[in-house]
């Protein structure tokens, strides 16, 4: 009980879970799920439509027994001023017997005179005496309708004045019964045609689902066979429809798989020189970040070791004030060129405001770590690009600046960087003595030169460089 009770209690979470109903639908094969359709469609719209026919067919056939209802006791109440004007209590009896055989919904009718006594009525086991008050009309010159259940079924009773209520009123009673009974059986009759187009629905949709199911069970085979490395295996074409298209596109793509397997195992050799490439470039720059940390902050530090002592054998006090302002400067000077260094290796501003905020940001604090050179940065790009392409470009166009302040003797470099369609495009331009950069690549000496290269090309983009005795210009261009 304590294990039924607990899965009862699941329940409703189960109910409410989007992927519990994927996993449910996606558990069963294709020939249940159509037939599960086609099948609750079915039921649905043959429910719906039985639902609607029997409401309608209802309130027409009410409607009609009311307007019959009404006609019957007008024209009861018209006849029967005579019989009582003569006091003819038989006639007026025939007339009643006569108009419940004539119509076979009437289930009642009775007269009652002016002071409320029956003059005659219908009904074999006498006369049921509270139907008298059941329905008193308010106005004496109109038909008055009264519903109300009985035994025999629900009854509308009418009540209409003789003579303008002077001679008294007729009572007839309009039985629902056999209205019912006549909506019942055509629901029975929707719902077995309902029925019966379930069954040859369901019928169709099995013969539907072995069509589908046959080509797909073919074709799940043959990818089983080339997942195990077979690329001679082709799937059959069945039909010119969408299930052959699929075959077709299939047999193209093991005929693409197998021209390209020779293409991936060369591919696979270049990309191992590529990344003893790239692992000789990470090195170098791990060899430049201790150079400059030995010969920047190393000797900082050392001049504030060696400047301490002296301090303590210093003996006037304005030559300690001097000296301890002279270390103070060393130690800021040292301060902001790790924090330099920090924002060269990862700058936070390229994660959280983009590549061109980034690169505005390292021109300016380029010009504090050179200030022989003057940058001057553009760029007219509008949207945030993808994190690696941003990276890539950062760390190109920072190495093609570095470069010219140290190996070009620069004193000016020019940054722009654009997007064209679906490429971005960025150029570096110095004045600074050029260099040969073809020789430079043939020697393989130039670690910045390589580790630009290969970031263009990871990225699907390319470099072109361009220099002489008036300076060097680097063109970037990468897809998007």
């Amino acid at each position: 009980m304590s294990a039924l009770a607990a899965r009862l209690q699941a329940l409703p979470r189960w109910l409410g879970n989007p992927n519990a109903w994927w996993a449910l639908a996606g558990g069963v094969s294709i020939r249940t799920k159509i037939l599960g359709i086609i099948l609750a469609l079915t039921v649905i719209l043959g429910l719906g439509i039985t639902w609607q026919v029997r409401l309608a067919t209802r309130v027409t056939l009410i409607g009609e027994l009311e307007n019959r209802g009404r006609s019957i006791t007008n024209d009861l109440a018209t006849r029967s001023v005579d019989p009582i004007l003569l006091n003819d209590t038989f006639a007026l009896h025939e007339l009643l017997v006569e108009t419940l055989e004539n119509h076979p919904d009437a289930e009642y009718a009775f007269v009652v005179d002016a002071q409320g006594y029956i003059l005659a009525h219908t009904f074999d086991g006498g006369f049921p005496g509270a139907l008298i008050t059941l329905n008193t009309p308010d106005d004496d010159s109109s038909i008055h309708q009264k519903i109300f259940e009985s035994n025999a079924g629900i009854i509308h009773d009418f009540a209409a004045p003789i003579f303008d209520a002077r001679a008294g009123m007729v009572r007839v009673g309009m039985n629902e019964t056999r209205l019912q009974t006549v909506i019942n059986v055509l629901t029975t009759q929707l719902l077995l045609t309902t029925l019966l187009v379930a069954v040859v629905g369901i019928v169709a949709a099995s013969l539907l689902t072995w069509l589908l199911s046959r080509p797909i069970l073919a074709l799940v085979e043959t990818t089983r066979r080339v997942g195990q490395g077979d690329l001679s295996v082709n799937a059959p074409h069945w039909a010119d429809d969408e299930i052959g298209t699929l075959g077709d596109a299939f047999n193209q793509m093991v005929a693409d798989l197998k021209a390209s397997r020779q293409a991936v195992i060369e591919k696979e050799s270049a990309r191992t020189h590529l990344l003893a490439k790239l692992i000789d470039a990470q090195e170098d720059e791990r060899r430049r970040i201790a150079r400059e940390l030995h010969d920047g902050v190393g000797q900082a530090l050392t001049s504030i070791m060696v400047g301490l002592k002296i301090l303590n054998q210093l003996n006037s006090i304005d030559e300690r004030t001097t000296k301890r302002a002279e270390l103070r400067r060393i130690a800021g000077e040292s301060l902001e060129q790790v924090r330099l260094l920090g924002r060269q290796l990862r700058p936070s501003i390229l994660d959280d405001l983009g590549l061109s905020v980034a690169l505005e940001r390292y021109g300016s604090e380029f010009s504090k770590l050179y200030p022989h050179v003057t940058v001057d940065v553009h760029s007219s790009l509008s949207v945030r690009l993808p994190h690696t392409t941003e990276t890539s470009l950062y760390r190109i166009m920072q190495e093609a600046m570095t470069n010219a302040a140290r190996h070009a003797d620069a004193r000016a470099i020019s940054v722009l960087l654009a997007q064209r369609g679906n490429r971005v495009q960025a150029i570096v331009e110095d004045d600074g003595h050029g260099f040969n950069p073809h020789t430079a690549r043939a020697k393989r000496n130039s670690v910045g030169l390589h580790s630009m290269t290969e970031r263009a090309e990871l990225l699907g983009g390319k470099i072109a460089i361009e220099s002489g005795e008036n300076g060097t210009t680097v063109y970037i261009e990468v897809p998007l």
